[in-house]
């Protein structure tokens, strides 16, 4: 079979083509994939923005109970003033008693 100029031009032709049309099929499935991936990532993130509010709203809260719980502490007696106060109630008892 002899080649002639005409018909390896012919036959690259052939091959580019191809060449091309397997090339846009492949990145055809790639975009496709890119897409998907893309879409499930604003997914997630719109997700993760919701819980970041949530949780804003819920640490606001915490700090709130902190502040609460914090300025009830200072009008408590801690333990170990109790515990004194208690050893000077029982010793005054105790003189009285007597």
């Amino acid at each position: 079979m002899e080649i002639t100029e005409q018909k390896l031009k012919d036959i690259l032709k052939e091959q580019r083509i191809e060449f091309q049309q397997d090339t846009n099929h492949i990145l055809g499935i790639m975009k496709e994939d890119i897409d998907s991936k893309m879409q499930l990532i604003g997914e997630q993130y719109g997700a993760i923005k919701e819980q970041v509010a949530t949780l804003t709203g819920d640490m606001q809260i915490v700090k709130t109970d902190l502040e609460f719980i914090k300025s009830s502490l200072r009008k408590k007696v801690d333990y170990d003033e109790f515990s004194a106060l208690e050893k000077r109630v029982a010793m005054l008892e105790a003189k009285v008693r007597k």
